[in-house]
This record gives C-alpha cells, structure tokens and sequence, in this order.
C-alpha cells in the first residue's frame, strides 16, 4: 500500500492519530497521499470503512475519491461534498428532529429571488439579479441574518451590488417565500443540519458514533458555516485529517477563507504537519513561473507559500505573446492550438482559460473559424446528453439480456461487450472524419468506452452490470468521463483540473487583475488565481495580451502587473526602467496592414462598436439592417451543403454573423469579401469564389455543381 509513494506522501498515508495538516502544493499528488492514508488505515485494521467520512467540495472530487478508494480496497469509505453529507444525515434525521417530510429542495434561487425583489419594489435587471443572489449564498454561508447583512458588509468593506439596506429587505423577503412555500435552498441544507446536531444532542451522538475518522481536502476553501458543521461532527475529538494550500484559495467571494488552514496549528496544538511540494504534474520551466509569481505576493497566505521543485523532465519555457487587439489574440491562440494538434497534442489535452466568461466568444468563434473542436466547461452536462442517455439504456438492457444477448456472442471481456452495443449507436473503431454533431456523437460514445477499459483494468473481471452501476453512480454525482476537444474555461472553473497545454489570454491590468479588485487582499486573490491558472499546465505554457479590446482600437492596455519580473525583458514592479518587450513574441499586427483608423463604428448610428458580432456586422444588433434576404438564405443553404461535404459544422464554413456581413456588402470582388470580419485569408481561398458566384446571382446548385466538377 505503501510502495510508490515519496517519503512525505508515506508520511501522511501512515499518520493515522490525532489531528493531521497537510499542506500540499499544486501538482504533489495530495489525492493519492490522502486516499493511501486511508486506504492503509482500513488494510491495517485502524480504521473501519463505514466510519471514515472524506469531504471535498465538487462532486467530480468525490467521485475521483470513492473511484481511487475502491481500487485501494477501501470501497466501504463514504466520500462525498459538504452539501451531499449534510443532506443524507437531513433526510434521515428530519422525521425525527422535526416530523413529517423534509421540504422540497430549492434547485435555482434566481426566480424566487426576483419574486422576492418585486415584492419589495425593487427592480434589479439581469446581472443585479445574479449579484443579489450571489450575496444571499455569501451571507448564509458567513451564518449573517437580513437584519445583520448592513452591518457586516460596512464592518468587512465589502462592495455590495446595491445598498445593503436594499439587498437586506430582499433577502428577508426571500426567506419569508421560501417559509410560505416550504422549500429550502442549498444553503439551508448546511444550517439547518447545524441546527439539528446543535440541538438534539442524541442525534448527534448518534452522527458521532457513525463516524470516527475525517478527512477534508481543498481545505483552505471552507467556510464559516462548513467548518461549524465539521465541529459538530467532530465533537471533543480530534480525528482530522485536513489537506489545503493557503495559495489557491480564490473563493473567498463564497465565503471560503484560508484562516481555518493556517490556524490550524493554533486550533490542534498536538498535530502532525506536512508538507508536499514535489510537483509530479508541471514542467520545471512551469515550476519556475509559477514560484516567481507567489515569489511576490503579500500578506499571510502569502507567509505561508509552498516553494514547489518539480520531478519532471525539462520542457519548452513559458511562451509570451502581445497582439495588437482581442481578435488578433484569439485568432493567434487558434493558431498556435492547430500547430500543437498538429504536433500530437490531443485536443482534450489542451485548455484555454480566461477571466471572465464573457471573455469566451472571440475564442469560441477563432477556434469554430480555425476547424478545432472544442467544448466550453460548464456546458451541457456528459450524463445529460442524449447519445448518452440512449448508450445507458442499451447497455442497462444488454446487462440485463447477459448471455441471451446476441450481441454479446462474439465479444471478449467487457471493454468488447461495450463496444458492441456502442456499435448500434454509432461508435466505430475510428473517428469520423470533421468537427461536427456526428463526430460530438462519437466523442460521448467513446468516452464511455475509454471509461469501460479503465474499468476493467481496475476491476479485472467486472461484469457489464458492474459498469452500468458505475454509470449511474457517476451520473448521480455528475463525475463524466473526458471528452476530446479543446477546453474553454474561466480560471475558477479550472481549479482541480489539468491539460497537457495551457494557454492564460486576456492578462491585461483591468482584467488580471480585474478592475474591482481594489484592497490588498483582493488584489493577493488575483494573482493566485493566475497562479493556480499556470499550474493548470504540465508542458505547455502561454500566456497573452492585448493591446486594445477592437481592431484599430486606442492600445492603451498594459500586461498585467503580476508578470513584471517574470516575462522576459520586464523589470520588476518598482524598479527603474519600462521593461521593453525582449523575448515577447509579438502577435501579427492587422492595423498596420489597413492603414491607422478610429474605434469600429456602427455604419447606421456611428456609435463606437465594442461587442464581436457587432463588429462582424459594421452595425449595432438594434440598428436596421439593409441585407438582402434571399442572398442570405441562399449562402445558407450553400453553407449547410458544404459544411456536410467537409465533415465540419456549418459554423465552421461561416458563422451566421459572418454570412449576414456578407449579405448586407454583397461584395462583388475578392478584396471586398476579403475585408469582411470573419472572412480571412484562409477561408477567401477555400470558399471565395463559390461565395463571391452565389452573391452575383448565380444558383446555389450550379454553384455545388461546379465545386464538384473541379473536386
């Protein structure tokens, strides 16, 4: 159980008493430290499976957990969310604590909360709605009532989204609804929980007898509520495991605060501490980058930093780049995806991650432009999609079936059996060829067939049934197998995961860090948000900038302050001299080509243009449109025509804005169709001259005909 493990991995696997604090860097196996400590536990006879509870904050993390344990020997251990815990012991105690059924479980807050506004007379557009939302769950979480929130926010400097008398009215309203309705919401799970172990001692004597041992990982992101619900169920005892790092804790906007992490010592005088820093996931060229950057933090998380040495081999340094606008940064980032897809980086080995969401489409639509799949995290759910859905019932009925399946007859093991029920749903032993639904399709089949074959190699001997009990364990926790395709994701989404390439857009001052990080600790969260953002990245490493948000835009943007010191030729904040840009590669510069122009304005109102398909359109979305509507359904039906030829999704040809651009100039040579967003080189010479023939009249099937005859 043991073997495999370094000497501070062995050292927290066989600390088995009394309180234990790991402080574990990004990348230094802190999953397999904790799952072998229990694992051995259970092995030696220490600890009993049922009376160990391991708790994490995201269901995949769970589900990563109770997977690891089960193929330790230890399936017996219950590992799970905050939220899951509390609930089971809800659901169960409620009856009893209070008396008839536990009321409905609140899915989305957002609705009862605008009802809750309107009663109020208070009107809160679309974003106001999110925030206000946003700040009920901080202020439950902190254990603050409506009467309270005014108060705390003035004592804790908080930026309220709207006067904190307002926010409290709703909240109080909020609550009431919830009252008259009977429904609870995520948050009420957690305190009420708290509620019942506090008052009914017997029943949390009964909890405590359940449960001897407990472990919790990502333990610098609990929150006040949290860690008063691990107290009652601790008890007088000191049986803890807790697992952090002070520097990834970029929740705090939640309630999470690292103090409970660093105060731990104070807490549990008596407890073991150790420390992981050998990174087995990055690059010792990543390692650097990302040591320099908490290299200049402040504050006491900062005190508390992990030095990491990476154990990996060396790789290529960090690449940095400056482009002249957004679309150009995007664009380039497509680019060099393509290069390293090219070179036999697998798509689903490759992310892309940014500040904000919103930061999204422009890559969205370069990546959707350059032919690369990729998939946006926090999309539609794996066990949601409907090829899978269809894949569970086939494979839930051949289980069934077992040996009177016919589609079984010829297959070996389960990895085969899988495979031949897939096979009616449209898995084959090679991919199709393209980027479009029917290769999606095929992705979804084949991850639960890569799922299968790890299952096995797991499990050697497991049935068909012991998969489809897998699947639906997974799919209740919502652990979903990897897809193939470049991901887009916002930095916090990425916390926990990794990719083979990384590529950090958008680092500009106003954006990292953001523009409403004022105090010094909201400025520190950033910058760890950038570090945990570069340890995302074993190999490849990019980080870019742009100098202006729209093409031919003012470039006025500035790199972030988090990389002064650190990218090549930048001298560090407070030192003399501007830096220069030695050893940045310097993205293409399309302004240049065309000629100094103004901001992208609109060509019917003259307003200054700042979304993507605005710009795409010379027009505001608001502003009439002088397109030719029979040009445009013409160029779609040509669009969908060619899409199916290539195997790509029609996006990929031309996006709808682009087509409807094209609509409104009707160019009629190439340099015209050249100049339209969207259009590009590349694509001029794919689609040109069928695009530049449907615009002078000619018909879509002589068109087809045409580029048939010369294929």
């Amino acid at each position: 159980m043991l073997d495999g493990l370094d000497p501070e991995q062995r050292e927290v696997a066989t600390a088995l008493h009394g309180p234990v604090c790991v402080l574990a860097g990004a990348g230094t196996g802190k999953t397999r430290a904790i799952t072998h400590r229990i694992a051995y536990g259970v092995r030696a006879g220490i600890l009993q499976p049922t009376s160990v509870l391991a708790v994490t904050f995201t269901n995949r993390a769970a589900g990563e957990m109770r997977g690891r344990l089960r193929q330790l020997g230890a399936g017996g251990v219950q590992a799970r969310t905050f939220h899951s815990a509390a609930l089971r012991q809800l659901q169960y105690f409620w009856p009893k604590a209070v008396g008839g059924d536990l009321p409905r479980l609140l899915e989305r807050k957002v609705q009862l909360v605008a009802e809750a506004a309107a009663r109020c007379r208070i009107r809160l557009d679309r974003n106001e709605l999110r925030d206000v939302t946003s700040e009920i769950e901080w202020s439950k979480v902190t254990q603050t009532v409506p009467a309270d929130y005014p108060a705390v926010v003035a004592k804790t400097q908080r930026d309220a989204p709207r006067d904190p008398a307002e926010i409290s009215q709703i909240y109080a309203t909020y609550e009431e609804l919830k009252r008259d309705r009977s429904v609870i919401d995520f948050e009420d799970v957690l305190l009420l929980t708290v509620a019942i172990l506090q008052d009914r001692h017997d029943i949390a004597d009964h909890v405590r007898r359940q449960y001897q041992h407990f472990v919790v990982d990502e333990y610098q992101d609990v929150s006040p509520l949290q860690q008063r619900l691990l107290d009652l169920w601790l008890g007088d005892r000191d049986t803890l495991c807790v697992v952090g790092d002070a520097s990834q804790t970029i929740y705090s906007f939640t309630g999470a605060t690292p103090d409970h992490l660093l105060n731990f010592r104070t807490r549990h005088p008596r407890a073991t501490v150790v420390k992981l820093v050998r990174d087995y996931r990055s690059t010792p060229q990543v390692v650097h980058l990302a040591n320099g950057l908490l290299g200049q933090a402040r504050g006491r998380a900062a005190e508390h930093r992990l030095e990491l040495v990476s154990q990996r081999e060396p790789g290529p340094e960090p690449a940095y780049a400056e482009y002249a606008d957004e679309p150009s940064e995007a664009e380039g980032t497509a680019r060099r995806i393509r290069e390293l897809i090219a070179a036999g980086v697998p798509a689903g080995e490759i992310a892309v991650l940014y500040r904000v969401n919103s930061q999204s489409e422009v890559y969205e639509q370069a990546l959707a432009d350059a032919g690369v799949p990729y998939q946006l995290r926090g999309a539609e759910r794996f066990f949601e999609r409907a090829e899978v859905r269809e894949a569970g019932v086939a494979l839930r009925g051949a289980a069934r079936a077992g040996g009177n399946d016919s589609l079984l007859d010829d297959a070996e093991g389960l990895p085969a059996e899988v495979r031949a029920v897939l096979s009616t749903k449209g898995w084959t032993s090679e991919p199709p060829t393209g980027s479009g639904a029917v290769r999606d399709r095929w992705e979804s089949l084949a991850a639960l067939v890569r799922l299968a074959e790890d299952f096995e190699r797991a499990r050697p001997g497991a049935t068909l049934s012991d998969l489809v009990a897998e699947l639906d364990e997974r799919a209740a926790a919502q652990h979903a197998p990897t897809v193939q395709g470049v991901t887009l994701a916002s930095l916090h989404s990425a916390k926990g995961l990794e990719w083979d390439a990384v590529f950090l857009v958008g680092l500009t001052e106003g954006m990292m860090p953001i523009t409403y990080a004022k105090t010094d600790e909201q400025i520190e969260e950033e910058r760890r948000l950038l570090y945990v953002g570069v340890t995302r990245a074993r190999l490849h490493l990019s980080l870019s900038w742009s100098l202006s948000r729209s093409p031919g835009g003012r470039a006025g943007r500035r790199p972030s302050r988090f990389l002064s010191g650190l990218r090549p030729g930048s001298a560090p904040l407070g030192a003399r001299g501007t830096g220069g840009g030695g050893g940045i590669e310097r993205g293409p510069e399309p302004v240049a080509k065309r000629g100094r122009r103004g901001p992208a304005r609109c060509r019917v109102c003259g307003k200054t243009l700042t979304d993507a398909g605005e710009m795409k359109l010379m027009r505001c979305e608001d502003c009439p449109s002088d397109m030719d509507e029979a040009l445009y359904e013409r160029l779609r039906d040509w669009r969908a025509v060619r899409a199916k030829e290539i195997g790509q999704p029609a996006y990929c040809v031309f996006t709808d804005k682009t087509l409807m651009a094209i609509a409104e100039a009707v160019p009629g040579s190439a340099g015209e169709l050249a100049v339209i967003p969207g259009v590009g080189a590349r694509k001029l010479g794919r689609f040109g001259t069928a695009v530049l023939a449907i615009c002078a009249g000619e018909m879509v099937e002589e068109v087809l005909g045409e580029a048939a005859g010369e294929v």
